[in-house]
């Protein structure tokens, strides 16, 4: 739904006109008890400015994953996480004990904590929605692991609290929130999400933010719009953003996707206005996705050494969380010199080993650090060009995706815990082998498109008279395609060149048999054709 300029013009002046009139200011800037709101603009503990560049992680429904999540979400340059969280309503509670260990992990990653009740989701419209007073008790009932931790969690009230139904409500609801939340003992910057499944169609939450800011006697409330299908132009993304921006209200992007079931969102307008603006956001999700929106996923099986288009896109591309996040200056020598800006010393040259037609095994000697080396960036370069192709926590990484009987250049840059990077190593150029042959062979793609996306059936044969124990396949898409999800066996990708590789049930291909495996690629309307050859353990194959 669409508003005509006119009306939009209108409600942006008086957004500005309330916030000019009856909004107070926050307080000075300076050393507080946690995180606050100054002039528009989230600061932490010791009065510096902070911009969120972080992930969601479903914790509430993959607790057992978290620990290792935390540490590799950390590794991938993030400086803070947005945790969901239940009440009880819908999900299985998270209780006061679970709330403390994942703030306390979080701080041990050096993550600023965003704590989110998620059984808010759609209410008015998704029947077994609790209303966001509901989440007030929840926040209440474990007040114990929140108080003092104030210069580390956010707390996010109720995620999406409305959906497309009885959503005039929010702006009343949300001021009650926040007064029972304060009026209760919980003094740390409060997260309100935007109603219309987050997604604010209605305008409702920019159009009162500003009577919700004043409403908070600690004038410590943050703004946070889900940008989906809804915001398909960079025109509405910096519209939408440009009116808190322009009336002095604190905005951040608490989710995002590169695609959605309800539209295509421009993540690089969502990201490049983000930075731009200096406003924090954060990618939905980590991993775990189901129900169709698999596609959503940074890394695939909660591997980070499986990243997906989207976490390649997020972590590694332009205005992305490698190139722009900064930790926040509570976890940096108390804050007091603005935080660890000294970068690791560079990586030891790197040695290649274990060359296939399709990978090569780089190691390199440990760099250093004063605070800790948290992670590993391997590039390919390619003149002055550097692409990442792998990312690790140890001294090692496998780059996969390569093609047979190829000479290639890699270096290696190493992270600290502040998202400080070093200088890049030196170099070292390895070429990947021949590649075995395995007889005949012939495979064939079958195209489902759906416009936004598309999905993809491939089947491998075997023609030959002995079976194939292990495979890979090799193939370039015609354009600018890139895959979100895979089935029946893993997927890399760098730029068009794909790599597949098996999994275990998928890994023999009997003589004069076949295997088959599907997967869903982003959409380039008009070029997604067939890719015009495949090559299996470095032998080109018929296409049928």
């Amino acid at each position: 739904m669409r508003r005509t300029l006119a009306a939009a013009t209108g409600a942006v002046l008086a957004v500005c006109a309330a916030f000019l009139a009856g909004a107070p200011q926050a307080q000075a800037a300076g050393t507080t008890a946690g995180f606050h709101v100054q002039d528009g603009r989230l600061l932490d503990a010791n009065g510096k400015d902070f911009v969120l560049r972080g992930v969601n992680h479903a914790h509430t429904w993959y607790p057992d994953r978290t620990t290792q999540a935390l540490k590799d979400i950390k590794a991938q340059g993030a400086n803070s996480v947005r945790v969901v969280l239940a009440t009880g309503d819908q999900w299985t509670r998270n209780d006061t004990a679970d709330v403390a260990d994942v703030v306390s992990q979080c701080k041990a990653n050096r993550l600023v904590c965003i704590l989110e009740a998620h059984d808010t989701t759609g209410y008015g419209e998704a029947g077994a929605a609790a209303p966001l007073s509901k989440a007030v008790d929840y926040w209440l009932g474990v007040k114990s692991a929140l108080v003092g931790q104030e210069k580390y969690v956010l707390v996010n009230i109720g995620n999406e609290p409305y959906g497309n139904t009885g959503y005039s409500a929010w702006t009343a609801d949300t001021k009650t929130a926040i007064g029972r939340l304060r009026a209760g003992g919980i003094d740390h910057t409060l997260l309100v999400d935007a109603p219309n499944w987050g997604q604010d169609w209605s305008f409702t939450m920019r159009d009162n933010a500003a009577g919700v800011f004043a409403a908070d006697p600690d004038r410590n409330t943050v703004f946070d719009i889900h940008m989906y299908g809804v915001y398909d132009t960079a025109a509405e993304v910096g519209d939408y953003v440009g009116h808190f921006v322009s009336a002095g209200l604190p905005l951040v992007i608490g989710e995002f996707g590169n695609m959605h079931s309800d539209g295509d969102p421009d993540e690089d307008a969502i990201m490049a206005t983000a930075q731009a603006r200096g406003i924090g956001y954060l990618g939905w999700s980590w991993s775990g996705n189901g129900g169709g929106v698999e596609y959503l996923d940074l890394v695939q099986g909660f591997d980070a050494a499986r990243t997906t288009a989207w976490g390649q896109r997020l972590f590694n591309g332009a205005d992305g969380i490698k190139a722009t996040a900064k930790e926040a200056s509570v976890f940096s020598d108390g804050g007091n010199n603005g935080g660890d800006t000294t970068a690791p010393t560079a990586p030891g040259t790197p040695t290649a080993s274990d060359t296939t037609a399709s990978s090569i095994r780089l190691s390199w000697p440990a760099a250093t650090d004063d605070t800790g080396v948290t992670g590993y960036d391997v590039v390919r370069v390619s003149g002055s060009t550097e692409t990442v192709v792998a990312t690790s926590t140890t001294t090692g990484a496998t780059v996969t995706g390569l093609s047979a009987n190829t000479t290639y250049t890699f270096a290696v840059y190493a992270r600290d815990a502040a998202g400080n990077r070093s200088s890049r190593s030196a170099t070292v150029t390895a070429a990947t082998r021949p590649g075995s042959t395995t007889g005949p062979c012939s495979v064939s793609y079958r195209l489902s498109d759906w416009g936004s996306s598309f999905n993809a059936d491939v089947t491998v044969r075997n023609t030959s008279a002995q079976a194939v124990d292990g495979w890979t396949l090799d193939f370039s898409f015609p354009a600018a395609q890139r895959i979100n999800s895979v089935w029946n066996a893993r997927a890399t990708q760098s730029g068009s060149l794909v790599h597949v590789t098996n999994e275990s049930w998928t890994k023999t291909i009997p003589a004069a048999g076949s295997v088959s495996f599907g997967f869903n690629a982003s959409s380039t309307p008009g070029t997604n054709g067939v890719p015009a050859s495949f090559v299996l353990n470095g032998t080109t194959c018929t296409v049928s």
